[in-house]
């Protein structure tokens, strides 16, 4: 900087003389304090040529030194340039120093930059300090980065708990509950409804055991006499042992349907004499369990030390929460009750279009045996299958083999109300009433489908040997 703006206040080159004026005054000291001597024979005795004092050229006389500093440096002498004299001017980003060349401008800028840069305790210029400075700067946008993220990760979590139940914003109970009052402030129940309705939960969860008031019972009765008859299309069809279905109620609408399932699956084994050793002394005379006690049921099954993995996903509580159960706890369930099953993943797409048509083939061989004969209508002692997707889960109770030889599904929803299964039990139900059961290979296009079949009980050592397996869960996978 002291370089850069001693420029602004030209010295004599004759005196240590400094003219804070500029050249004008510069000139004028020059010509007062400096004039030319008298011509005369030659220089005096011991003086020496004059010189220039910018280029050091000596010369024969000052006037001679004068004429070649105006010629060669009159530049310097000049006014300093300003606006009108037709040079372009360079004014500091920093302080009022104007300058005339970009060069000269950047050297001075260079040395605020040094002596900002020096208060700052940075040195600019080394490879050090560069990375330095870019290290901190990438630190600050990796701090930034990592808050944003947090953020977005704890929005996300917030969303999955509400989706999930797992907000403790309550359980069948509480819904039932706030359900039933919005029916009544909307009219569409009286208050002497809702006080019935109340008390008759209370004592049902009291008990532990289902309602019963979305159950329709007789189904798999009328698809066998619905398929008696002489039925287009169909060369053959298996049949589960008798299944009830369950559908949601005000309590559990939006989370319940692996319950619902599970009440499903368990009505039909309570019918099999194989079941009974496993089941009887826990479900007296076959009531089926509400939804809370299924969930303690789980919780029950996870103390035992099945599926601890799942288990931690639910921070092993499910009881009073609206949480979405899945495969894995039907299975880890299941199994604590001595009850022989297996998980099977049909983990991606195995025909064109996204189908799964080996899913179809394996729930046929489950149900289909040599002995089937030719029977059109097997009535068969398999339990039904647990079906689940994203987001949803349902029941197989059926298949159908249809005379060109492609299979078709019957599953028992448990979104499908209580009025429109009963339209099967009618003696007048034709081919439609089975559009809400039918299932072909091309409307099951999930990514994933994993199913939980029932074939037996286990011995005690067997459960043991399965708890131990679960505690790496794996399911057998197709393909």
């Amino acid at each position: 900087m002291r370089r850069a703006h001693l420029q602004r206040e030209p010295r004599c080159p004759l005196c240590p003389f400094s003219a804070p004026g500029g050249y004008d005054e510069l000139r004028g000291h020059v010509e007062s304090a400096h004039p030319e001597p008298e011509p005369g024979p030659g220089p005096a005795s011991g003086s020496g040529p004059p010189h220039c004092p910018f280029c050091g050229e000596s010369g024969a006389s000052g006037r001679q030194v004068e004429a070649h500093v105006r010629s060669r440096h009159g530049h310097l002498l000049d006014a300093p340039p300003g606006p009108g004299n037709g040079q372009e001017l360079y004014e500091c980003p920093m302080c009022d120093l104007v300058c005339s060349n970009s060069k000269i401008l950047q050297e001075h800028v260079d040395l605020h930059l040094e002596e900002h840069c020096f208060s700052e305790g940075i040195t600019i210029g080394g490879s050090l300090s560069d990375l330095e400075l870019a290290q901190q700067l990438q630190n600050e946008e990796d701090r930034q980065q990592g808050l944003e993220e947090a953020r977005r990760e704890r929005e996300e979590f917030k969303k999955l708990q509400i989706q999930y139940g797992l907000d403790c914003s309550g359980g069948y109970k509480q819904q039932s509950l706030k359900n039933m009052e919005r029916e009544v402030t909307r009219g569409r129940m009286q208050p002497s409804e809702y006080h019935k309705r109340k008390a008759d939960m209370m004592e049902s969860l009291a008990f532990g055991i289902d309602d019963g008031k979305t159950k329709t019972a007789g189904v798999i009765e009328a698809l066998c006499r619905y398929y008696q008859n002489e039925i287009k299309d169909v060369r053959r069809v298996w049949l589960s042992t008798g299944v009830d279905h369950f559908h949601s109620s005000l309590g559990d609408r939006g989370w319940g349907c692996g319950y619902r399932n599970f009440q499903m699956l368990l009505s039909s084994l309570l019918r099999n004499d194989l079941y009974n050793d496993c089941l009887r002394g826990i479900f007296n005379n076959t009531l089926i369990p509400c939804i809370p006690k299924i969930q303690s049921m789980i919780e029950d099954a996870w103390k035992e030390g099945f599926d601890p993995q799942g288990a931690s996903h639910f921070s092993n509580r499910l009881h009073g929460t609206k949480a979405w159960i899945g495969a894995c706890e039907i299975y880890s369930l299941l199994t604590s009750l001595r009850l022989k099953c297996q998980i099977i993943d049909f983990h991606k797409p195995t025909g064109p279009l996204s189908t799964h048509p080996r899913l179809f083939e394996w729930v046929l061989s489950y149900y289909s045996s040599n002995r089937d004969g030719g029977t059109k209508v097997v009535c068969t002692p398999k339990p039904p299958i647990y079906m689940q997707h994203q987001g949803h889960s349902r029941t197989i109770v059926g298949i159908e083999e249809r005379k060109n030889r492609t299979l078709c599904l019957l599953i028992f929803d448990p979104g499908c109300p209580s009025q429109e299964m009963q339209k099967l039990l009618k003696q007048s139900s034709d081919d439609t009433s089975l559009k809400l059961f039918r299932k072909f290979v091309g409307s099951l296009k999930n990514k994933q489908y994993q199913i939980v079949a029932v074939d037996g009980v286990l011995s005690p050592e067997e459960k043991v040997a399965r708890r131990q397996a679960s505690q790496l869960f794996t399911a057998e996978r197709i393909p």
